[in-house]
C-alpha cells in the first residue's frame, strides 16, 4: 500500500504525466537492439522449439482424427450389430406370433375333438336313452291293448275255454312282434 502512495507521491511533485521524447534517454534504441539480439541468437534455439511444438500439434491433430476415424468406424458396427439386432428381435416376434397361432390352432383342434367326442357320447346317451323309453312305452302300450282285449273277449266270450285258448294265441302271436 505505500508503494502505491509513492506513485501518487511522485506523480504530483513532477507536475503529472508527461511523454518523454529523448530517444536516447527513454531507452527505447537500447530495447530494439535487445530484441534484434534475442532474435539473431535465438532464432535457431526458438526455432527449433517452434518446430518441435509444430510436429507435437500435427501429431496430436493426426492422433485427434486416427480416434475420430477409429471412433466413427466403431459408431458403423455399432449401428449394423443395431440393425442386425432389430432384424433378429423382429425374426423372434414373427416366430413367436406363428408359435403361438399353431398352439392355438392345436389347442382348437384338441378342443373341437374333444367337444365332438363328448357330443358324439351325449348323442348316444340320448339315442339309447330315447331307445329304452320308446320300448318302455311300447311294453305300456301292448300291455294296456292286452288288458283290453282280455277285458273285451272276456265280455264277448265269457268264461269258456274258447276264450283262454283265443287269448293265449292273440298273446303269443304279440309276443312275435315284440321280440
Amino acid at each position: 500500500m505505500e508503494n502505491f502512495d509513492q506513485i501518487f507521491t511522485l506523480l504530483a511533485e513532477h507536475e503529472g504525466i508527461g511523454l518523454n521524447l529523448d530517444i536516447l534517454e527513454t531507452g527505447v534504441l537500447n530495447i530494439i537492439t535487445l530484441v534484434g539480439i534475442l532474435v539473431y541468437t535465438g532464432k535457431d534455439f526458438l526455432g527449433s522449439l517452434l518446430e518441435e511444438r509444430k510436429a507435437t500439434i500435427v501429431k496430436g491433430v493426426q492422433d485427434a482424427e486416427d480416434r475420430l476415424n477409429e471412433a466413427k468406424r466403431r459408431l458403423d458396427e455399432a449401428q449394423k450389430q443395431l440393425n442386425q439386432a432389430h432384424v433378429v428381435i423382429s425374426e423372434i416376434k414373427d416366430e413367436t406370433v406363428a408359435t403361438k397361432k399353431v398352439l392355438f390352432e392345436a389347442d382348437a383342434s384338441q378342443a373341437k375333438k374333444d367337444l365332438k367326442a363328448r357330443f358324439e357320447r351325449a348323442l348316444s346317451a340320448f339315442r339309447s336313452k330315447e331307445r329304452q323309453i320308446f320300448v318302455e312305452i311300447k311294453q305300456q302300450i301292448i300291455t294296456l291293448v292286452l288288458k283290453r282285449t282280455v277285458i273285451r273277449v272276456q265280455e264277448t266270450f265269457g268264461p269258456k275255454d274258447r276264450a283262454a285258448a283265443l287269448i293265449n294265441e292273440t298273446i303269443n302271436k304279440l309276443e312275435g312282434d315284440l321280440l
